[in-house]
């Protein structure tokens, strides 16, 4: 057996209201962070090297290394070429959250700064950590740093003390403190010729400085923002500079006349509050929503975004199949995003969704996937495609659900696990059926493909067999000798075979902490399990002794495995199947799985 990684979805960036997300970019490269992670979504790859979680990542002008850093004030920085990603160095420079980060034009010095509690910024070489200069003259937190790339160097650094600070170097030093803002200055960023820099705040303001010295050229009162500015950054020639703001618009400023040539309007409501920007390439803005929408403006064109970037922002925590090559993948902020393996897009699921985790989903018959969420309800969603959306009916649950399954060929009957009030038959939104828990406490719940068979794990470690005959359970069978709580359930697509846990049979006990998933081959012949410990085995119902370890597969915990299309690998002659993982980072990975007979 063998494996390879042929693509992945990545989560899109972490938000907070109120506050700046930092994005950078170069060339085809895109970078922000998201959990313990720093993701590029263009080039679909993922650092995971921190192990706290991370706030901001930079890639240097060289475009070489990216240096990123997180919630401790540690900031490493490793390399981008090639598929190794390198550890070039790792150094911890303040006592807290580090906020913004930037390199100087020569890819050798890094300033980051942020919230620490002896300083707030500090100045250092990348390649050994050595101090290069002081970073000084703030009173509070510091939000942003930028650095003229041309010699000589200078450093503009923005707080939330209302002031700006200009350093020279470099070595870096105090030069003079600027107060044209009168709330919180979100951002600062020099432009790439180094003759000018701008500033945006909270108080809406727009203010653009000479690059050498530091001194006030004008604030920009054309058209302006009715929010809080978060983000600003220029245009590769230097002529223009975009700003982002919680009034849920993006304007395009010009510097030479001092007015606003373009406003792109992304809708209302706090989702749509604009918190970071990034300009790539020639003509194109990126412009990131509360939401974690990154919208793709194109700097030529005003009105709507030609293309958007969805995905969940939040750990994902329950995956499904709907159509052929879609899946969807709940989210621990009760999103259910919908992904297609084909085009490589993912999209959000919309209409009346959860309002908290969603703990599972179902695929059911004629192309419907059933949700369970900590909102205490269960909910139908029409997959298929870029329509797949909530429908307006649900159900509430007499208590907080546990696991969901239902049959993909049955009488369209949804089983949940409730964490006090046993399991639920659920059929057209209306309970048909109730199993109290009398005698022992379920833990989770899979159905055979027909729907007459349905098998429930207990928190005493055994497994009871179920007929079901579309209004009643009847008990027909006990399977014992599993060491743990029940945590995953699920039959074969044949209904021969039955994965209960972490153990099938005593070899099948590789994983070292909880399983969370199971997945069958279309043909039967091969279980995926996913778990806590992050990897992810194949195994092999021939040949038990045999598996494919996927290791750290899902930094954190691997939630939810599937094989998209079924898979194929039985036969002696050998197959392969798509799998998917998913969990803890909000990455989806989709693995390409061989058996050689």
């Amino acid at each position: 057996m063998s494996y390879k990684q042929t693509s992945l979805f990545p989560p899109t960036p972490t938000t907070t209201r109120g506050l700046a997300t930092k994005l950078s970019a170069h060339k085809d490269k895109i970078v922000y962070t998201n959990g313990k992670a720093v993701i590029n979504p263009l080039l679909a790859t993922a650092y995971v090297g921190h192990v706290q979680n991370t706030t901001v990542a930079r890639i240097s002008p060289s475009g070489y290394y990216c240096a990123s850093a997180d919630v401790t004030g540690t900031v490493r920085v490793w390399d981008t070429v090639g598929e190794d990603q390198i550890l070039k160095g790792e150094y911890r420079v303040i006592s807290g959250r580090i906020n913004d980060l930037e390199w100087d034009g020569e890819s050798k010095r890094i300033i980051a700064v942020g919230d620490g509690r002896e300083k707030f910024g500090h100045a250092f070489m990348m390649d050994s950590g050595s101090s290069t200069g002081e970073i000084s003259g703030h009173a509070k937190a510091i939000n942003a740093v930028s650095i003229r790339h041309q010699r000589p160097f200078r450093a503009a650094t923005s707080g939330d003390d209302g002031s700006i600070v200009f350093h020279q170097g470099a070595p870096y030093k105090y030069d003079k403190t600027i107060r044209t803002h009168t709330k919180f200055v979100q951002d600062v960023r020099y432009a790439p010729s180094g003759d000018h820099f701008a500033s945006v705040g909270s108080d809406s303001k727009v203010f653009l400085y000479d690059g050498k010295i530091g001194e006030t050229i004008s604030e920009f009162t054309d058209n302006p923002h009715k929010g809080g500015i978060t983000a600003c950054s220029w245009s590769p020639d230097s002529r223009a500079f975009a700003t982002s703001s919680a009034d849920c618009t993006v304007k395009l400023w010009d510097v030479e006349t001092h007015k606003a040539t373009t406003t792109w309007s992304l809708g209302s409501g706090v989702n749509n509050q604009q918190v970071g920007n990034v300009w790539t390439r020639e003509a194109d803005i990126v412009s990131l929503s509360l939401s974690g929408e990154l919208n793709i403006l194109d700097a030529r064109v005003g009105d709507k975004p030609p293309r958007v970037i969805t995905g969940p922002q939040k750990s994902i925590t329950a995956v499904a199949p709907s159509s052929a090559g879609t899946f969807l993948a709940g989210t621990a902020d009760g999103r259910v995003v919908e992904y297609t393996t084909a085009s490589g897009e993912a999209m959000s699921v919309l209409g009346p969704g959860h309002t908290s985790i969603v703990v599972g989903l179902a695929a059911g018959s004629s192309g419907k996937v059933f949700s369970a969420g900590y909102d205490d309800r269960v909910r139908e969603i029409g997959a298929g495609g870029p329509s797949a959306s909530f429908s307006d009916a649900s159900i509430a649950t007499a208590s907080q659900p546990k696991s969901i399954a239902s049959a993909t060929d049955g009488d369209g009957t949804v089983f949940v696990v409730e964490s006090g009030g046993g399991v639920e038959a659920i059929r057209n939104n209306q309970k048909v059926a109730h199993l109290p828990a009398t005698h022992f406490t379920p833990s989770t719940v899979g159905v055979s493909a027909g729907g007459k068979l349905v098998a429930i794990g207990g928190e005493d470690h055994k497994v009871r067999l179920y007929e079901w005959s579309g209004t009643a359970f009847t008990e027909v069978g006990l399977l014992e000798g599993n060491k743990a709580v029940i945590s995953a359930i699920e039959f074969s697509p044949d209904g021969a075979l039955l994965a209960a846990g972490d153990l099938i049979t005593s070899r099948w006990s590789f994983h070292s902490a909880r399983v969370n998933s199971l997945a069958w081959t279309a043909d039967s012949k091969h279980c995926a399990s996913g778990s806590l410990d992050t990897h992810v085995y194949v195994w092999s119902v021939d040949n038990p002794t045999r598996n494919i370890a996927l290791k750290n597969a899902g930094p954190g915990g691997v939630n939810g495995v599937l094989w998209v299309g079924g898979g194929n690998m039985g036969t002696g002659k050998g197959g392969r199947g798509n799998l998917v993982s998913a969990g803890a980072d909000g990455c989806v990975r989709v693995w390409d799985v061989v058996f050689h007979a």
